[in-house]
């Protein structure tokens, strides 16, 4: 394990609660691989408290930080200047901190897609429903709708829902309630809200009548397999979880500060995942 230094660059994960992150393992796996002075640690911070804790951090040295539940929208108004996949996503979850500036990026999207592809998945292979309409959501949604393909929107807060169509021209948005009928008409079918993980209620959703070769991801990886994948597995239906866009959309972060790309490989997914094991 490398030693750290006065000169130390540091980063970590902000979140309300973040116990559940494995993204110190993640960057921690590539700091050693890469034997790199720095650390990346988990940061708990109250939703009231996001906007001083974010310039504190800044101030205390930190280069920048990941940003997870509940704050990536309120990441999004701290941000002295955001780049375009933030802008169109309307939330953040990468902030760089330099020359007394904070700056915004989201990478959820493109590790989204990364994911999907390294799993075998067409993105633009159909029609994509999405269930939920938070950060994540906004994130997901501009990519694939850049593919041509129709997005379709379920959330349990319908004003939450249309609120994001105004944001997207084309985005076709449903009742929750509606969520199961629509599942027939889609290829690829994407959980991005916290139903399903750990100390939370499952998805409640019925893939029965899901069609043949439907994909089912959900961005959630605390445990690896939720029932919304486990349920997919026993319909036959291509299971994709969320543990690699975790991997993905964390390449850019690393890079933006500690100036280094790493690689996501066979490696680096069994080091996350032995930590999920039981989880």
């Amino acid at each position: 394990m490398p030693i750290l230094t006065g000169s130390a660059r540091l980063a970590g994960i902000i979140g309300w609660p973040v116990s559940h992150s494995r993204s110190p393992r993640l960057h921690g796996f590539w700091l050693e691989r890469h034997q790199i002075d720095g650390a990346y640690v988990p940061l708990a911070i109250r939703p009231d408290d996001f906007p001083a804790a974010i310039r504190g951090l800044m101030h205390a040295g930190f280069s920048g930080g990941n940003v997870t539940i509940p704050h990536k929208l309120a990441a999004f108004e701290v941000c002295d200047t955001v780049d375009e996949s933030a802008r169109r996503a309307g939330a953040v979850n990468l902030l760089v901190f330099k020359n007394g500036k904070i700056s915004g990026s989201n990478t959820d999207g493109w590790g989204f897609i990364a994911h999907l592809r390294a799993s075998g998945v067409d993105p633009a292979a159909g029609p994509a429903l999405i269930l939920g309409a938070g950060g994540s959501t906004r994130a997901i949604v501009p990519v694939l709708m850049d593919l041509g393909i129709t997005v379709t929107v379920a959330n349990r807060t319908r004003a939450r829902a249309d609120a994001l169509a105004k944001d997207f021209p084309g985005l076709r948005i449903i009742d929750w309630a509606n969520k199961s009928d629509a599942v027939r008409d889609h290829a690829l079918v994407v959980n991005t809200t916290s139903l399903g993980m750990h100390n939370q209620n499952p998805m409640e959703i019925d893939l029965s009548h899901a069609a043949p070769g439907t994909a089912v991801v959900d961005i959630v990886y605390v445990p690896l397999q939720t029932p919304l994948l486990a349920q997919a597995a026993a319909c036959g239906l291509r299971t994709v979880d969320g543990l690699g866009m975790l991997l993905h959309q964390a390449v850019p972060s690393f890079e933006a500060w500690f100036g280094i790309r790493p690689t996501v490989d066979d490696a680096l997914r069994r080091f996350v995942a032995a930590d999920l094991l039981g989880s």
